[in-house]
């Protein structure tokens, strides 16, 4: 008999697939949160975390082929992240190269090409913070939609001179945090899940 609201395991095996399914779903985070804590920015293409820190072999290949040095290893005190390369846009932004020249010098799987380059990739998610944006207080600012690499498909200004960030355009790049006037940002980056 079925109930109204679970699925059906009347055939053990989608008991077991769907028991043991959450329950594997389950440890992995929970193991993800205990080997890698910090989520840190990473290049364009990177695997999901607990992947990337198995397949990246911590060479350095993907940092000297970045044209603007946006990648530079993580620290000793990241655990098991140590010497993986990260992007800390308030040093550095990635500036979205066309080509991922970081994604080419991989040479392992830890980095691949998306299918579509950066259409539709993103690399982190981006958050207004308005109170410490100048353009609620008054002040005309364009600084982060200027520097925008995606341009006004990511980032524009709206009617009453406000940034708008636009979730299917913006590839979290961080650009407009390292572009923007006030100090801490008026931006922050919060790595994907994943």
């Amino acid at each position: 008999m079925l109930i109204p609201g679970l699925p059906d395991f009347s055939d053990r095996r989608a008991l077991f697939r769907g028991t043991v399914g959450k329950w594997l779903e389950t440890v992995v985070e929970q193991a993800e949160r205990r080997v890698a804590p910090e989520r840190y920015l990473r290049p364009p293409g990177a695997l999901p975390e607990m992947a990337f820190l198995t397949a990246c072999t911590r060479c350095g290949d993907c940092i000297a082929a970045c044209p603007p040095f946006a990648l530079r290893k993580a620290p000793t005190s990241a655990g098991l992240a140590a010497g993986t390369p990260i992007i800390e846009p308030d040093l550095q932004a990635c500036t979205v190269c066309e080509t991922m020249p970081c994604v080419a010098a991989c040479p392992t799987d830890a980095l691949t090409l998306p299918p579509d380059g950066w259409a539709g990739y993103r690399l982190a998610a981006l958050e207004l913070i308005p109170e410490r944006c100048v353009t609620f207080a008054g002040t005309p600012c364009r600084a982060c939609a200027d520097a925008c690499p995606i341009g006004e498909r990511a980032l524009s200004i709206d009617d009453n001179g406000h940034p708008v960030i636009k979730a299917e355009g913006c590839v979290g790049c961080g650009v407009c945090v390292r572009a923007c006037i006030t100090r801490p940002s008026s931006f922050r980056l919060h790595p994907l899940e994943g």
